[in-house]
């Protein structure tokens, strides 16, 4: 079971949404979309389901070329950020709705209701009605609703997005064993980078319409592929610093470091670190840059410290409280094994040797 998108593109009028792509996920698979809003998301997962019809290109099913196929007609089930169950309907029959208009017979419905309630873990709950459940439990009712339809493709836009830190962690940790344990595709779109790492699987990263790499997750994140890769992956985003490569040295304001990736010709890059990788802390080996602190953020054991370097802006996070205050002059440092080395159209040049552990 593999669902392709084979050269696909889609816009309308002279504004284009997705920009020619091409993908295939595998059965079992939980294929993670990540992107800002309006990088294309929720338009892919639309011509993935059918509801909307791409400008070229083809959508195959296990090899069956489906583009023109009704939304109907497919094998797919879809859970939006904002969950929908019947108000007035039980769990249970939330749950078996899908599958009496498929016109099953009710002992086949009573077994998958179960079946799918206890992989929910919403077995004590059938008998209440959505509006007594928590939210982290309606949103489980609403992905049991479509679980249940053992539908091959499994579409999940943003579905956490709207509960607390403490659901979201919940379902975000369950999520990996319901997919495993049901078959079907699943292709999850989120904003969040920690999202994508947690939920595993393979990461189609967006920027603007295009699919700027695809692969494992992990390999992904640590492996980007340009810039931009780089920049969705990264939250806060990526730092950036304009080098020149002259030699064994790359230079920028009045000051110069080792180079990374000694076998590049000289020229100018963009040096990328992320900013949990400065420290304020120096040591033997770490690069010193002189900032200034713009704005300081306390998140409880962390910090984020805003930064500016030259005409460059920075974000650090920071381990711990520290007492600083916004206007001063402010060292930070940063371990040159972490460090990405990209050209000036943003592809990848080199990497530090620890910067893929990152």
């Amino acid at each position: 079971m593999t669902l392709k998108l084979d050269n696909i593109s889609y816009g309308v009028g002279a504004q284009t949404f997705i920009y020619p792509t091409t993908l295939t996920l595998e059965k079992g698979s939980m294929n993670v979309l990540l992107g800002p809003t309006s990088s294309g998301k929720t338009t892919l997962m639309r011509l993935m389901a059918g509801l909307d019809v791409p400008l070229q290109g083809r959508i195959l099913w296990n090899g069956d070329d489906v583009t023109g196929q009704r939304v109907q007609d497919r094998k797919i089930a879809m859970v939006y950020q904002q969950f929908i169950n019947y108000p007035a309907m039980s769990v249970y029959d939330n749950i078996a709705s899908p599958m009496k208009l498929m016109g099953l017979d009710k002992a086949e419905i009573d077994r998958r209701v179960r079946d799918t309630a206890a992989l929910m873990q919403l077995t004590p709950m059938l008998q209440r009605k959505p509006l007594e459940l928590s939210g982290g439990q309606q949103q489980r009712c609403a992905l049991a609703r479509a679980l249940v339809k053992n539908a091959g493709l499994v579409l999940l836009d943003e579905p956490l997005a709207n509960l607390d830190y403490k659901l979201r962690e919940e379902l975000r940790a369950e999520i990996p064993r319901i997919f495993a344990e049901s078959g079907s595709i699943f292709v999850y779109a989120t904003t969040e980078p920690e999202e994508a790492l947690l939920l595993g699987g393979n990461c189609a990263t967006l920027w603007e319409g295009r699919v700027t790499q695809f692969g494992p997750t992990a390999q992904v994140y640590r492996n980007p592929a340009d810039a931009t890769t780089a920049r969705v992956f990264s939250d806060p985003p990526m730092n950036f610093l304009n080098v020149e490569k002259r030699g064994d040295r790359m230079h920028f304001s009045r000051d110069a470091i080792p180079a990374v990736g000694r076998d590049v010709p000289d020229g100018h890059y963009m040096l990328g670190f992320r900013p949990n990788h400065l420290t304020l802390d120096a040591g033997d080996d770490r690069i010193r840059f002189d900032t200034t602190l713009s704005v300081m953020e306390i998140t409880g054991s962390e910090t984020f410290v805003h930064l500016t370097h030259d005409d460059a802006r920075w974000v650090g996070l920071i381990h711990g409280i520290r007492n600083l205050k916004p206007g001063q002059s402010l060292p930070v440092y940063l371990d040159p094994s972490r460090i990405y080395l990209f050209a000036q159209n943003g592809d990848l040049v080199a990497s530090a040797p620890y910067a893929e552990a990152a």
